[in-house]
């Protein structure tokens, strides 16, 4: 089935989303649910057009282009409803195919038996199966003339994390793709930082093995002026737990959009996400789960802040259950905090099902200010209002930051929320 959006306005904020606030609902479709509609495997086919040349909306989320052909994507004139959020007006360098990369100094940290090499176009197309969802990340693939494979052998358990730190020192736009493989039944945590000034268009492409256990982590912790436009996709293997950590601090724009599949039964996937946004900043993070096989489970849960003039946030969390994904259990949710006026927060999850034979599914959708009552709880017991406020964003956003899973970059995130803090007008 397939939610009609709407649009609910309070004050200053304003959340989109799918039907109705469906905060704490839980909806399980009864067995023999009725088909709505079908669902079309992602492909480098052409695009569906109207015969006029003019790329047709998808109707299901499952039927949206995937490809590593750019032809495939028209440049998006903003109307489109993957980019109705987006500022695609600075990001036009990026959507252009046939330019120069230019460069990030990187600082990569491999514990031993852990591998790196160049990939050519050959290569990456029998290891990557997930193909570029949009023009920036076909652009990203095109432009960046080959890919970097980071490669965990089967059955590894890593002691130390793999870390991967980007730097931006100005100069052209770069582009990128990254893929990391992690054999089976092997475990591992990869931890990727950006910092410094850069215009980034990147994929990020995991592929875990059967049985293995995979962290991903991603900071965006930009100068002020970056652009950061990525794809990560996570294509989960069977019986294995994938969990993917996204914080989003720095940055004039960052849009990270974030893909999980499964390559057979019983994959668990946990897709977390932390963003703070100041006056101008505009953080987008988009969300798909696509269930494509039976008994698998996911759960997405974004949280975000937002301060100052014109600071906008956009949360799209996309779930498919196809018909095949029998068994499923999924949930999704994201959480906003309006702390200033003029701030915009736009939330929208969807949820499409086609077959009634799974454990449960649901999502839900908040965006507010304050709690009075933990403001009076914590004002009650001596606390003043200004330091209240503060412990209560630290509480609604350590949630996430607990996630990583590395203390030293749980500690950077820590002080950066503190910084957030700081500079606030609370």
């Amino acid at each position: 089935m397939t939610l009609d959006n709407n649009t609910v306005e309070t004050g200053e904020a304003r959340v989109a989303i799918d039907g109705m606030d469906l905060e704490g609902e839980h909806l399980v479709p009864t067995t023999g649910g009725t088909e709505q509609h079908g669902a079309k495997a992602h492909s480098d086919g052409p695009a569906p057009t109207d015969g006029r040349g003019v790329t047709k909306p998808a109707a299901s989320r499952g039927e949206r282009v995937a490809s590593f052909d750019v032809d495939h994507f028209p440049i998006p004139t903003g109307r489109e409803e993957e980019w109705r959020f987006t500022p695609i007006d600075r990001l036009a360098d990026l959507f252009e195919d046939g330019k120069a990369s230019g460069s990030l100094e990187t600082d990569f940290t491999l514990p031993e038996g852990v591998s790196q090499r160049g990939l050519t176009a050959e290569e990456m197309r029998e290891i990557v199966t997930m193909a570029p969802a949009d023009r920036l990340a076909a652009t990203a693939v095109s432009n960046a003339k080959g890919a970097w494979l980071i490669d965990v052998p089967a059955e590894t358990e890593l002691s130390e994390p793999i870390r991967l730190t980007f730097r931006g020192t100005g100069g052209d736009p770069v582009f990128a793709h990254l893929v990391v493989r992690v054999g089976n039944f092997a475990k591992a945590l990869v931890i990727l930082e950006h910092t410094g000034s850069a215009r980034v268009s990147a994929l990020v492409s995991v592929v875990t093995g059967d049985g293995s256990d995979v962290r991903v982590v991603t900071t965006q912790l930009w100068d002020d002026d970056a652009v950061h436009a990525a794809q990560h996709d996570a294509y989960v293997g069977r019986d294995a737990t994938y969990k993917y950590v996204a914080v989003s601090l720095g940055g004039s724009l960052v849009r990270v959009n974030s893909n999980v599949r499964y390559a057979g039964t019983g994959g668990d996937a946990s897709m977390y996400g932390l963003y703070f946004a100041d006056a101008g900043q505009h953080l987008e993070h988009r969300s798909f789960v696509d269930h494509n096989e039976q008994s698998c489970t996911s759960n997405v849960l974004y949280k975000g802040a937002l301060q100052g003039k014109d600071a906008r946030t956009v949360w799209i969390g996309d779930v498919l259950i196809r018909k095949e994904a029998e068994g499923t259990d999924s949930y999704e949710k994201n959480q906003n905090l309006i702390l200033t006026d003029g701030a915009r927060a736009d939330s929208v999850p969807n949820l499409e099902i086609e077959t009634g034979l799974i454990e449960g599914a649901g999502h839900a959708s908040s965006t507010g200010r304050f709690d009075d009552e933990h403001l009076f709880y914590l004002m009650a017991r001596g606390i003043p209002e200004k330091d209240a406020r503060r412990l209560v964003v630290r509480g609604f956003l350590n949630e996430i930051i607990q996630k990583v899973g590395d203390e030293a970059v749980e500690t950077r995130l820590y002080e950066a929320v503190e910084a957030e803090l700081a500079a606030s007008e609370l």
